[in-house]
């Protein structure tokens, strides 16, 4: 070292400690905090979702009930018919359809459908009357056809 030159009694250049990943930035926990508020309101739209359409689940169950049961009968044809007119309760409660009857009920069937008007209109002329008169005028797997097709359109 020599005394007389200042530049010798300079230290190196000394890097700063590295930082840890704890405590994390403020940018980090407002991210943190944002993503945890998404997750929650995603998860109680998916729940509330899920609540909203029970009664959707609940009619294909019940249709598929129907379903392993089928037989010509009156009786039959009604519990097809009572299952239609609970699912048009829940999805369309401002059009009271469980009042509907005959031609009435027919045309909501067909308004609410989602395809094929013209080409159901006698198969659920046939499942409304068949729910009533002694004798059926349609097939089972016809009716249940048009109940699936129906039921499919109602999705939320």
């Amino acid at each position: 070292m020599n005394p007389q030159d200042p530049f010798s009694q300079l230290r190196d250049i000394h890097l700063p400690d590295p930082g840890g990943f704890w405590p994390p930035a403020p940018g980090w926990w407002m991210l943190a905090i944002l993503a945890m508020a998404v997750s929650a309101a995603l998860i109680w739209q998916i729940l509330k979702r899920r609540q909203r359409n029970r009664w959707f689940r609940a009619a294909w169950s019940e249709l598929a009930l129907l379903e392993s049961s089928a037989a010509p009968n009156a009786r039959w044809f009604l519990l097809l018919n009572t299952l239609l007119k609970q699912a048009a309760r829940e999805r369309y409660p401002e059009s009271h359809p469980e009042a509907l009857t005959g031609e009435a009920w027919v045309e909501f069937l067909l308004a609410t459908a989602p395809t094929h008007r013209v080409a159901s209109r006698p198969v659920a002329e046939a499942l409304v009357e068949s729910a009533w008169r002694p004798s059926v005028s349609t097939e089972p797997d016809q009716a249940l056809a048009f109940a699936r097709l129906w039921l499919g359109g109602q999705k939320c």
